[in-house]
């Protein structure tokens, strides 16, 4: 799996000109799947992202989680994070997983999120035509491939 996470002052998405989904202060992911992700993955980058301490605390230093500031997640599918440039100048797509593997992990990253988070999230809609807006607090982005933990 690859994220995107960027910590956010607001963010929603918006289908054919409706709001799906908005939270405050919080995360957007991006989440992008391929075929070798597993439940062990969803796991492992679940609890990490609700973990992380990328909030700041009363003196400004990032040093709180999401758990701590009681963040809201907004999380969007997102296939394009697969891109593979190396070859000429259109993408390829080869490694992002087809919808019949990547739906079922999407669902189970939802679960996993709500269930390590203790409360729901916001999505998007697997495979929708999405427009998100977002403001970036820090800003703050940071990237996890949970095969290529670094």
């Amino acid at each position: 799996m690859r994220v995107i996470i960027q910590r956010v002052s607001e963010a929603s998405v918006s289908i054919n000109g409706a709001v799906k989904g908005a939270i405050g202060e919080g995360l957007l992911i991006l989440a992008g799947f391929e075929d070798a992700d597993t439940t062990e993955d969803i796991d492992w980058l679940a609890k990490k992202i609700v973990q992380l301490r990328i909030f700041n605390d009363s003196e400004g230093i990032m040093n709180l989680s999401a758990l701590n500031v009681n963040a809201g997640i907004l999380l969007i599918s997102q296939f394009t994070l697969h891109a593979s440039v190396k070859k000429g100048n259109r993408p390829s797509y080869i490694k992002a997983a087809k919808p019949e593997i990547a739906i079922p992990l999407y669902e189970k990253f939802i679960t996993k999120l709500e269930e390590e988070l203790g409360k729901p999230i916001q999505t998007g809609v697997f495979g929708a035509m999405m427009n998100v807006s977002l403001i970036n607090n820090g800003p703050v982005t940071i990237s996890i491939d949970t095969k290529n933990k670094e």
